[in-house]
């Protein structure tokens, strides 16, 4: 399986918009660009999914705020994970 990032839901509060879902990385592959769905990203948070403590760390490689809804992440092949983004 390649690389795949899904909304689940997405929030309004005031005027920011907060969207949030799940990552998966499958084998060979090493991250990539999660979706948000936002014009404009303040800020994106990420974390794994698991039962056991991670060797690594997942990283967002950007610079925020980012103008686009793309935030690539860099990860273990075969991670999951969970991320939150908010923005406009």
């Amino acid at each position: 399986m390649a690389w795949a990032s899904t909304v689940t839901d997405r929030e309004l509060d005031g005027n920011r918009r907060i969207h949030y879902g799940t990552f998966s990385d499958g084998a060979g592959a090493a991250g990539g660009d999660i979706n948000t769905g936002l014009k404009w990203v303040e800020i994106c948070l990420v974390w794994h999914k698991g039962s056991a403590v991670e060797t690594d760390v997942l990283v967002v490689n950007e610079t925020f705020p980012l103008s686009g809804g793309l935030v690539t992440i860099v990860c273990n092949a075969n991670d999951t994970g969970y991320w939150i983004a908010i923005g406009l």
